[in-house]
């Protein structure tokens, strides 16, 4: 163990610390070749990947886990900072000012004069964040939807679509006739399959109907309230489980699933089921 390291052990860190931690990281001549050789793209998909696993340590309710992921994303934004302070365009305290007068500017019911009452009332927060849009673009932005990212998970980014259009007044009118449409979607997807067989493009034609059905059920979800992403998380988690708890059965038989009959697997699959519900 070094010194530098022994010392480590007996100190608290802090933000300023891990700010210099980044920069010696980044340093041409002394820090760390990958580090050195990142860029802005480079690192932007290690960033969406530290959001997600800050999602699934909420998910699975692991607070200790939840610690370390939440360090791990302010590790991103340092680091885009820093990339940011290199090339002189702004740094971390940049970062932190603009979002605390975000915060202060859109919450004027909370730090200004007025009124919780007036501030739903108005929708006072998409006024607010229209005018600052407008601010950055130009009164006139090419597309009310123009700036929905197109990197978010589509299922995310479909809700953000629907959500923006209804605030101008396009939007079903309830839930039922949205129920109405995904059934519609499903006949058409149906009817894709069956009159594409064989055809050159059936992938593309298919592809585009289950799309369809895909942005119904977001809307669906979204007239629900529901975050279609969290669900199928929580649909992938509920999966390999059941799937586990069928490989582990199958084991206590010194088999495999691939051993089995399809049968045996439905089977184990329904007592996985039936268990987990009580």
């Amino acid at each position: 163990m070094t010194d530098e390291t022994a010392k480590a052990a007996d100190r608290r860190y802090t933000v300023e610390d891990l700010r210099a931690v980044m920069a010696r990281l980044r340093d041409k001549d002394t820090g760390c070749p990958w580090d050195v050789a990142q860029s802005f793209a480079t690192i932007a998909p290690y960033t969406i990947e530290e959001a997600y696993e800050v999602a699934d340590a909420i998910t699975r309710k692991d607070l200790d886990a939840l610690k370390d992921e939440l360090g791990d994303l302010l590790l991103q934004v340092v680091y885009h900072a820093q990339m940011a302070a290199e090339a002189q365009r702004f740094d971390f305290a940049d970062i932190v000012d603009a979002i605390a007068r975000k915060m202060i500017r859109r919450h004027p019911h909370v730090f200004g004069e007025t009124s919780r009452d007036a501030f739903l009332a108005e929708n006072m927060w998409q006024r607010i964040k229209a005018e600052e849009k407008a601010e950055r673009g130009g009164a006139h932005p090419s597309s009310l939807l123009a700036d929905i990212p197109v990197a978010l998970p589509a299922l995310t980014r479909a809700v953000k679509l629907q959500k923006r259009a209804a605030s101008v007044g396009f939007d079903w009118p309830g839930l039922t006739p949205v129920l109405e449409k995904a059934e519609e979607e499903i006949v058409e997807l149906k009817a894709a399959i069956a009159e594409s067989e064989g055809e050159k493009d059936r992938a593309k034609r298919v592809g585009e109907e289950f799309g369809d059905l895909l942005f119904v059920m977001a809307n669906i979800a979204r007239h629900l309230g529901i975050d279609p992403e969290s669900s199928l998380r929580e649909a992938n988690a509920k999966f390999m489980r059941r799937f586990r708890s069928i490989e582990e059965a199958l084991a206590k038989e010194g088999r495999k699933p691939e051993d089995a009959t399809l049968e045996e697997m439905d089977r184990l699959w329904d007592v996985a089921k039936t268990a987990e519900k009580g």
